[in-house]
């Protein structure tokens, strides 16, 4: 039998720090300490891979799917480890304590990684780093190249380099790096201070039988190192241009469909060479990661291809994927395949099968309850496999709170008793949502950590098809009290849940 569990997703941006954005520091620190005190198993964040303000700080907009992002690094720790002095980490502005100033943080957080870097520099041990950069070649040096030339070209996308950049040719790249060492050498200090703050974090997580469950978006951004570096394994022409996009059809969150603009795969050339790319990709986040939630899974059966040209995704059609043989290698290759499909929204039978086929355990999500015939709905809660994790809402969801208040539709409302099977007052609604989710067959169960705390509106992360005030929710420093902890460690004991 299965062991009953639950966690809590919080990106790690929304984490409190006086550096203006979420970081690896002592509060990251602090919220493991609370998850394991209340009983949760897992601890579930989004995306860590570099984002930039052009695709609104969207963590499933990222440059590499292997580098991570460089803002989560935490300045506190520079300091206790030596890389920086406290004189280094003190701020020239009152950053606020809701939201992010991206621009800003950024702006600090280059500068303290330079001073970092000339300390660095003059050190002459730096066995650990080397090691680091010889461990990690396989996407680094590409990484770096990519970061420094983007700069070199006033931030331009690569598809705007000088012919012999954009298409990677070895001797104008060789000449490039010879010109550049230095730069190129601080953007991979810069990585290995995240990924050795990264595994400490995870080791400390761990240590608590806190266990992190990673997010893998499907796809990568055109402007990214991975789409420079392999042309070939995306449906791109011989100019570089896309000549399909990815995207979905008309949803709960869009009537027209979302046109997400990334590149789509060209899984006959990846098929060629045996999903090498993939597999890289599974083996880098699986070694950072305990399980693998990975978005829009739909995608590996069949993906919504939408024309370049077109502007708007219902012009788009769906594509069959890799399906089981992409699986397989990848299960050949990682045993155990500890991996969540995201399989919300359009699912055909295949994309089940594929699921069931390898022991994936899908999402439902209960805010999508309340709609349609709600003997059949799958996200009622009566409905759920025990083979499956269950959410109150995902990053893309209002809070409860929000939802009832601003959306809910008055049929919704009117079918929350049938569908909760218990009295329930607006203002307690989270924690009667929150004890049905727990009581439920589902063997684990996520909350968001603002449907914990209750918020409204404020406490939302992202609203789909909208490209502001997005990745901006952040956790006041004293949310996180020992009578919290006590209510929801009762709720776990009550609904025979453990975090062993």
């Amino acid at each position: 039998m299965h062991k009953r569990h639950s966690g809590i997703l919080l990106h790690i941006t929304s984490l409190p720090s006086k550096f203006g954005i979420g970081d690896m520091g002592g509060f990251a620190y602090a919220f493991v300490d609370f998850a394991s005190l209340c009983n949760q198993r897992y601890w579930q964040v989004l995306p860590i891979n570099p984002t930039d303000g052009i695709n609104g700080n969207s963590p499933y907009s990222c440059s590499s799917a292997f580098a991570g992002n460089e803002l989560l690094i935490s300045p506190e720790m520079m300091v206790i480890e030596g890389f920086l002095a406290p004189a280094d980490v003190k701020v020239p502005m009152a950053f606020p304590e809701g939201g992010i100033d991206y621009a800003n943080v950024r702006a600090f957080k280059e500068k303290i990684f330079n001073a970092a870097f000339r300390r660095f520099e003059k050190d002459p041990d730096h066995k650990e780093y080397d090691e680091f950069v010889r461990a990690q070649d396989y996407w680094l040096s590409d990484y770096a190249l990519f970061t420094v030339i983007k700069s070199s070209q006033g931030g331009n996308g690569w598809n705007e380099w000088p012919a012999a950049l954009k298409t990677r040719q070895p001797q104008a790249l060789k000449e490039f790096a010879r010109r550049n060492s230095s730069d190129l050498r601080k953007v991979k200090f810069i990585q290995y201070i995240f990924f050795r703050q990264w595994r400490k974090l995870k080791e400390y997580a761990n240590s608590k039988n806190v266990a992190i469950i990673g997010d893998i978006p499907i796809y990568v951004n055109y402007d990214s190192v991975d789409v420079w570096c392999h042309p070939s394994f995306f449906k791109i022409d011989a100019q570089g241009e896309m000549q399909f996009i990815s995207g979905c059809p008309p949803d709960y969150f869009s009537r027209t469909g979302q046109r997400w603009g990334n590149p789509v795969y060209n899984w006959a050339n990846l098929k060629k060479v045996k999903y090498s790319w993939w597999v890289k990709r599974v083996e880098h986040d699986l070694g950072m990661f305990d399980q693998l939630r990975i978005d829009h899974f739909r995608g590996f059966s069949g993906f919504w291809q939408i024309p370049a040209h077109e502007k708007l995704a219902v012009f788009g059609r769906w594509v069959k994927g890799p399906g089981e043989a992409f699986f397989k290698v990848l299960a050949r290759e990682f045993k155990p395949l500890p991996i969540i499909a995201e399989d919300l929204g359009e699912i055909t039978p295949d994309v089940t099968e594929l699921m069931k086929k390898f022991g994936f355990p899908g999402m439902r999500v209960l805010l999508f309850a309340f709609d349609g015939d709600i003997d059949v709905n799958p996200h009622v809660p009566a409905n759920y496999p025990a083979h499956c994790v269950a959410y109150s809402g995902t990053h893309d969801n209002n809070t409860i709170q929000g939802w009832y208040r601003q959306e809910a539709k008055p049929f919704e409302k009117a079918n929350l008793a049938r569908v909760l099977q218990t009295k329930f007052t607006p203002r307690n609604l989270h924690w009667t949502m929150i004890e049905v989710l727990m009581r439920s067959r589902a063997e684990t169960v996520i909350i968001p950590m603002p449907d914990f705390l209750g918020l409204r509106e404020q406490g939302r992360m992202n609203t789909p098809a909208t490209k502001v005030n997005n990745w901006q929710w952040r956790l006041k420093p004293n949310a996180l009290t020992s009578r919290l902890a006590q209510k929801i460690k009762r709720i776990i004991k009550s609904t025979n849940r453990s975090n062993t």
